[in-house]
């Protein structure tokens, strides 16, 4: 079965899809850009600024789901210029406790809201 994970703590689906979703015992997230909860806006900055909003935002959405950034096991980073993986894998390094999880990161071509950073997770409960 499965259960929809919802919080004002993490920015608001923009399309037809759940913040997250838990299935026996699993918690796979929805891409997370680094809009400020509170207001609905882009946090300001540059990509490692970004990066610490969606990876707070990350962090606030597997709380709701009962997880969290020490029990994820895979992440998906999107980013909108390889030249930042730098500056975003410090940020990076800060939320997520070893052993870290498996990863893949991807540079692309655009991002929703032109947002620098997109992350999705699986995590355990």
């Amino acid at each position: 079965m499965k259960n929809v994970i919802s919080t004002d703590k993490a920015p608001a689906a923009i399309g037809p899809y759940s913040q997250a979703i838990e299935v026996n015992g699993m918690v796979f997230t929805s891409g997370v850009i680094p809009i400020v909860p509170e207001t609905g806006e882009l946090i300001g900055g540059d990509a490692a600024t970004q990066a610490d909003q969606a990876f707070k935002n990350l962090s606030n959405l597997l709380e709701a789901a009962g997880s969290s950034m020490a029990n994820v096991v895979k992440t998906v980073v999107f980013i909108s210029d390889m030249n930042e993986f730098g500056n975003i894998n410090e940020v990076y390094a800060k939320y997520f406790p070893a052993p870290y999880p498996a990863r893949s990161c991807v540079q692309v071509a655009r991002l929703p809201k032109d947002v620098a950073i997109e992350i999705e997770a699986i995590a355990t409960k």
